[in-house]
């Protein structure tokens, strides 16, 4: 009995340890091309992690903390080759919304509270993936997505000009951040702003003309793409340089200051009832956006090698990440775009990159804390307003409009509820509009007559096809499964239909879209067969699927049924069609 029991937990070991499986083929060549990816990734990694660290209202060095242990521990549990797990925009800006509501920044109970929205992030992420529930983030569509996106990147923008020109402000949505900015305009620095304007310039250049001009003095495509990508670091070390040649700090410059030297420290979240509950809304909020951007580009960089994501382990593997991050001075993180990019494609073979990753990341914290001391706060804003504002994308409003008015709707709704009233109000009017816009398409399922298209056994809507139909005959095609919110509009639909056809005999429903029928659906199935039998006409069901049938065998409606269920409507049309042959030569 214990000899099964460890050979079954030697089976499923690899299904929760995905190192195990690609830890045997790990070869010399493969750790140098990891190794190489981690070099690049890391010198990424150090402005981005600072930068984000102070977007979340947190100290610089927990940004770099928060790309240590977790990056380890998602190599563990993770699937993806080439996802480069850390702190990234949006999670950070919904970080110093939630943490905001219960602590004020800078305070000891600041940083406890994002210690415990990491723990409370990752043990949601476990939870999912153990119970395999990763589909609950489909609920978020998208055009939600999308508007949520483009709208928290116009946010953190906006958020970061307060840096740039050296004011204070505050708000956690546009109209308050404006206002804010607008009201201390008149306090700006002016070595601040010039600094500032000086990075915004460069860094945008990096972004769309280092690669070109890299390219025209024949550097391969892909090095001048990763020298594009990790071409922050020049306007790090420029400003540093800068800030310390100049003794800008003395001029009002705001600098990020001593950082403490060494590896992350061992912390404790919270286990206090009264802040888990003030941010365990907040904390699923962020579990769901973070593992949707997530699994987007995992699977679309495990696409481009054949490769195959199993969507409950990343759950496991980003809950380990945040867990991880819990206890190493941390916050929330989740897989960033533009880092697993460049990770990609700098030839990170395995998840080990990412360990290897961290491994740079802390000889950096503790050999470089002494230079990042001179950094300007200016300059990590200018990096994230940079990042973001490749996130905002407009063209979907276009998109949505001409092709779904509905999702043209959600859209707008996330958008501007976002910008009006906050990144968690935002996520929470884009599901809401989105599951009430499917409900009432759902609701109302299109309904088709159809008839035999000629020389054919195909069957199409009379409305769009010439086709042959008959007075006895009503095929009716349900295009959605039924259930509780549809069968009375199905009722409705049947009863105005058989009402405009006097000489009708029989009406037959073509199922072979009707994936299931809940216990509502067949109620108003059984008061069907029983109306239509009152006026002397048979209800007929052709094409049900296997699952289908499976459930309504044994039902009453199959028993009282009227008519005959068809395994294809060709076959009804002809059948039905001889009967009525046959009673008007007997007449």
């Amino acid at each position: 009995m214990i000899k099964q029991s460890f050979q079954k937990l030697g089976k499923a070991a690899p299904r929760y340890l995905p190192i195990l499986t690609w830890s045997k083929t790990y070869n010399r060549q493969i750790f140098s091309d990891d190794l190489m990816a981690a070099i690049i990734v890391t010198i990424m990694l150090i402005p981005q992690s600072l930068a984000y660290a102070l977007l979340a209202g947190l100290p610089a060095q927990m940004g770099i903390y928060a790309s240590m242990i977790p990056i380890i521990l998602y190599a563990i549990f993770g699937t993806s080759s080439a996802l480069a797990v850390g702190p990234v925009a949006v999670v950070s800006l919904m970080t110093a919304v939630a943490i905001g509501k219960v602590a004020d920044p800078g305070s000891a109970e600041f940083v406890t509270a994002a210690l415990t929205l990491a723990f409370l992030s990752g043990a949601f992420l476990v939870l999912l993936g153990i119970l395999r529930l990763g589909f609950l983030a489909n609920f978020l569509s998208h055009p939600v997505i999308s508007g949520f996106i483009t709208a928290s990147g116009i946010l953190i923008a906006t958020s970061q000009l307060k840096h740039i020109l050296g004011v204070s402000a505050e708000g956690h949505n546009l109209p308050e951040l404006m206002a804010s900015l607008a009201h201390n305009v008149q306090n700006t620095n002016v070595y601040t702003a010039a600094l500032g304007a000086v990075a915004l310039v460069l860094l945008f250049w990096i972004r769309s003309g280092l690669k070109p001009l890299l390219q025209h003095y024949r550097v391969p495509s892909n090095l001048a793409a990763i020298a594009a990508k990790t071409g922050p670091v020049i306007a790090v070390i420029g400003t540093i340089l800068l800030a310390w040649t100049f003794d800008l700090s003395t001029r009002g410059v705001a600098l990020i200051g001593e950082i403490p030297q060494g590896l992350p420290p061992l912390t404790l979240p919270s286990f206090s009832t009264t802040l888990w509950r003030d941010l365990i809304g907040s904390a699923v909020i962020i579990s769901i956006i973070g593992f949707v951007e997530s699994i987007s580009v995992a699977q679309t960089l495990a696409a481009k090698r054949r490769q195959r994501i199993d969507p409950d382990q990343e759950l496991i593997g980003l809950g380990a990440a945040n867990l991880g991050a819990a206890f190493t001075g941390g916050f929330p993180v989740t897989g960033g775009f533009s880092r697993s990019v460049v990770n990609y494609d700098a030839g990170a073979r395995t998840p080990a990159a990412g360990a290897y990753t961290a491994v740079g990341l802390a000889l950096a914290s503790l050999f470089l804390t002494p230079f990042i001391a001179y950094l300007p706060k200016a300059t990590l804003a200018a990096t994230i307003i940079v990042a973001v504002l490749s996130l905002v994308d407009f063209s979907i409003l276009k998109k949505t409009w001409h092709y779904s008015k509905a999702d043209f709707a959600a859209v707008c709704t996330t958008l501007l509820v976002t910008l009006l009233f906050g990144v968690e109000l935002g996520v929470i009017a884009g599901v809401l509009i989105s599951l009430l816009v499917h409900l009432y398409n759902s609701s109302r399922p299109h309904i088709a007559i159809v008839g035999q298209v000629p020389g054919t056994e195909h069957y199409r809507n009379i409305l769009r096809h010439k086709v042959i139909t008959q007075d006895t005959i009503l095929s009716l095609r349900v295009d959605e499964s039924l259930y509780f919110a549809n069968a009375r509009f199905l009722e409705d639909a049947i009863a105005r239909e058989v009402a405009e056809r006097p000489p009708l005999k029989h009406v037959v429903l073509v199922c072979a879209a009707v994936n299931h029928i809940d216990m509502s659906a067949l109620e108003s199935l059984e008061e069907i067969n029983d109306r239509l039998n009152d006026m002397n006409v048979k209800l007929h069901l052709s094409e049900v699927k296997g699952p289908v049938m499976d459930r309504l065998a044994g039902t009453d409606f199959i028993k009282k049924l009227t008519g005959r269920v068809f395994l294809n409507h060709h076959q009804a049309i002809l059948e039905l069609s001889a009967q009525q042959d046959d009673s008007l030569s007997s007449a």
